[in-house]
Protein backbone atom coordinates (compact mmCIF):
# COMPACT_ATOMS: atom_id res chain seq x y z
CA UNK A 1 0.00 0.00 0.00
CA UNK A 2 2.63 2.23 -0.81
CA UNK A 3 1.15 4.68 -3.92
CA UNK A 4 -2.46 4.53 -2.69
CA UNK A 5 -3.29 1.07 -4.14
CA UNK A 6 -6.27 0.90 -2.20
CA UNK A 7 -7.62 4.16 -3.86
CA UNK A 8 -6.42 5.18 -6.93
CA UNK A 9 -9.25 2.99 -9.10
CA UNK A 10 -12.12 4.43 -7.14
CA UNK A 11 -14.31 5.64 -8.79
CA UNK A 12 -14.95 9.51 -8.25
CA UNK A 13 -17.76 10.38 -5.13
CA UNK A 14 -20.37 13.02 -6.51
CA UNK A 15 -22.34 13.78 -3.71
CA UNK A 16 -25.93 13.28 -3.80
CA UNK A 17 -27.28 16.16 -1.37
CA UNK A 18 -25.34 19.00 -2.63
CA UNK A 19 -24.39 20.67 -6.28
CA UNK A 20 -20.97 20.34 -7.34
CA UNK A 21 -19.12 23.91 -6.73
CA UNK A 22 -17.87 25.83 -9.50
CA UNK A 23 -14.28 25.97 -11.10
CA UNK A 24 -14.47 29.85 -10.20
CA UNK A 25 -15.94 29.35 -6.33
CA UNK A 26 -13.46 26.36 -5.84
CA UNK A 27 -10.56 28.47 -7.17
CA UNK A 28 -11.30 31.26 -4.32
CA UNK A 29 -10.76 29.33 -1.87
CA UNK A 30 -7.13 29.42 -2.76
CA UNK A 31 -6.99 33.18 -2.92
CA UNK A 32 -4.48 35.06 -0.96
CA UNK A 33 -5.91 36.17 1.78
CA UNK A 34 -4.69 39.81 2.77
CA UNK A 35 -5.62 40.28 6.64
CA UNK A 36 -3.94 43.42 7.10
CA UNK A 37 -5.77 45.27 4.17
CA UNK A 38 -3.84 48.39 3.58
CA UNK A 39 -0.24 47.54 5.67
CA UNK A 40 1.77 47.56 1.95
CA UNK A 41 0.52 50.91 1.60
CA UNK A 42 1.05 52.09 5.38
CA UNK A 43 4.64 50.60 4.75
CA UNK A 44 5.29 52.10 1.72
CA UNK A 45 4.27 56.08 2.88
CA UNK A 46 6.87 55.28 5.87
CA UNK A 47 9.52 54.46 3.31
CA UNK A 48 8.83 57.56 1.61
CA UNK A 49 11.35 60.29 2.45
CA UNK A 50 10.90 63.68 2.59
CA UNK A 51 12.87 66.86 3.18
CA UNK A 52 12.68 69.33 5.95
CA UNK A 53 12.60 73.04 5.73
CA UNK A 54 15.93 74.96 6.08
CA UNK A 55 16.56 78.44 6.72
CA UNK A 56 18.37 80.79 5.03
CA UNK A 57 21.67 81.73 5.72
CA UNK A 58 22.07 85.47 5.92
CA UNK A 59 23.96 86.03 2.57
CA UNK A 60 21.41 83.80 0.99
CA UNK A 61 18.34 85.98 2.72
CA UNK A 62 19.72 88.90 0.87
CA UNK A 63 20.55 87.16 -2.41
CA UNK A 64 17.12 86.37 -2.14
CA UNK A 65 16.04 89.83 -1.33
CA UNK A 66 17.72 91.09 -4.36
CA UNK A 67 16.14 88.40 -6.86
CA UNK A 68 12.70 89.25 -5.55
CA UNK A 69 13.11 92.99 -5.46
CA UNK A 70 14.27 92.64 -9.51
CA UNK A 71 11.61 90.50 -9.86
CA UNK A 72 8.87 93.50 -8.84
CA UNK A 73 11.02 96.27 -10.92
CA UNK A 74 10.86 93.94 -14.35
CA UNK A 75 7.69 93.89 -16.04
CA UNK A 76 6.49 90.11 -16.12
CA UNK A 77 9.77 88.27 -15.90
CA UNK A 78 10.04 85.17 -16.60
CA UNK A 79 11.53 83.36 -13.67
CA UNK A 80 12.95 80.05 -12.10
CA UNK A 81 11.60 79.55 -8.61
CA UNK A 82 12.84 77.04 -6.03
CA UNK A 83 10.70 76.57 -3.20
CA UNK A 84 10.20 74.13 -0.52
CA UNK A 85 6.51 72.38 -0.87
CA UNK A 86 5.20 70.76 2.55
CA UNK A 87 3.62 67.24 2.14
CA UNK A 88 0.06 66.82 2.79
CA UNK A 89 0.51 63.12 4.64
CA UNK A 90 3.74 63.44 6.65
CA UNK A 91 6.03 65.97 8.34
CA UNK A 92 8.45 67.83 6.01
CA UNK A 93 8.08 67.91 2.26
CA UNK A 94 10.25 68.43 -0.90
CA UNK A 95 12.06 70.87 -2.64
CA UNK A 96 10.28 71.76 -6.25
CA UNK A 97 11.04 74.50 -8.93
CA UNK A 98 8.75 76.20 -10.78
CA UNK A 99 8.99 78.12 -14.58
CA UNK A 100 6.42 80.88 -15.38
CA UNK A 101 5.90 84.46 -15.63
CA UNK A 102 5.55 86.37 -12.80
CA UNK A 103 2.57 88.59 -12.77
CA UNK A 104 2.45 90.16 -9.15
CA UNK A 105 3.08 90.28 -5.50
CA UNK A 106 0.31 90.03 -2.86
CA UNK A 107 1.56 91.10 -0.38
CA UNK A 108 -2.05 90.59 2.11
CA UNK A 109 -1.40 86.72 1.23
CA UNK A 110 2.72 86.53 0.99
CA UNK A 111 1.65 85.09 -2.51
CA UNK A 112 3.68 85.36 -5.24
CA UNK A 113 1.57 84.82 -8.44
CA UNK A 114 2.14 83.81 -12.04
CA UNK A 115 0.12 84.30 -15.41
CA UNK A 116 -0.76 80.61 -15.39
CA UNK A 117 -2.85 81.01 -11.89
CA UNK A 118 0.20 79.23 -10.07
CA UNK A 119 0.85 80.99 -6.74
CA UNK A 120 3.78 80.18 -4.30
CA UNK A 121 3.94 81.24 -0.75
CA UNK A 122 7.11 83.65 -0.43
CA UNK A 123 7.72 82.55 3.01
CA UNK A 124 8.88 79.62 1.21
CA UNK A 125 10.53 80.75 -1.87
CA UNK A 126 14.99 79.36 -1.34
CA UNK A 127 16.47 80.90 -4.89
CA UNK A 128 14.99 82.98 -7.56
CA UNK A 129 16.86 82.83 -11.20
CA UNK A 130 16.14 84.68 -14.12
CA UNK A 131 17.06 82.36 -17.08
CA UNK A 132 18.85 84.13 -20.16
CA UNK A 133 18.03 81.73 -23.06
CA UNK A 134 14.54 82.65 -23.73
Amino acid sequence: MDNFEDIINQPHHVSEKRIPMSMYDRAVQFAPFAALTGYDEEIDETARLTDYFTDLTEDRADELNGAFQKMLDLDRPYVTVTYFKPDSRKEGGSYEKYSGTFRFFDAAGNLVKFTDGECINAERICRIEFPQNL
